[in-house]
């Protein structure tokens, strides 16, 4: 389209109440086209690094345990704690997971695969007698075939992991 430019009148002067021919409005909203879209992805990238952030995994000590359904033991602040399983852990059956914590006020639970997303496993395990806490616990299915598991426990902020395998 081409413009033309009236000779009639000097460019910029326009009678009142006229708007310029390509409107005030439209100038005024070209930089608003232009830093919504920026400003929306910055606001992503803050939230894509907030959850990374929150989500990094914790340092957790090195627990070594050889049958969880017998038992595992480890000392937390002087205490000797004992976590175990009521069976072997099979994808998709529920076991009751149990943890004797003398003097700990609150226990909690993550299962996850080494370098593999497995969804959200978390557990808060309920007081029961005798500084015992317990839940129940259903793993997910590993499509891949693999069985090998990192059990994350959290006993009063205190992280420990306990790497274990399913049947």
């Amino acid at each position: 389209m081409k413009r033309v430019l009236r000779q009639d009148r000097p460019q910029g002067e326009y009678p009142e109440g006229h708007k310029h021919p390509e409107g005030h409005e439209r100038l005024a909203a070209y930089p608003m086209r232009v830093l919504v879209p920026l400003l929306l992805i910055v606001v992503l990238a803050a939230i894509a690094v907030a959850g990374y952030w929150l989500n990094r995994p914790a340092k957790a000590q090195a627990v070594a345990c050889a049958d969880p359904v017998a038992g595992c033991r480890f000392s937390h602040h002087g205490a000797t704690v004992t976590a175990y399983f009521s069976a072997h852990p099979k994808p998709l059956e529920a076991f009751r997971f149990s943890v004797n914590a003398p003097g700990a006020s609150r226990v909690s639970a993550e299962f996850q695969m080494n370098g593999m997303e497995m969804g959200f496993n978390r557990y808060d395990l309920h007081p029961s007698d005798n500084g015992t806490f317990v839940s129940s616990v259903t793993l997910p299915v590993c499509v891949s075939g693999r069985r090998d598991w990192t059990l994350t426990l959290e006993i009063d902020g205190v992280h420990y992991a306990l790497p274990f395998s399913t049947r």
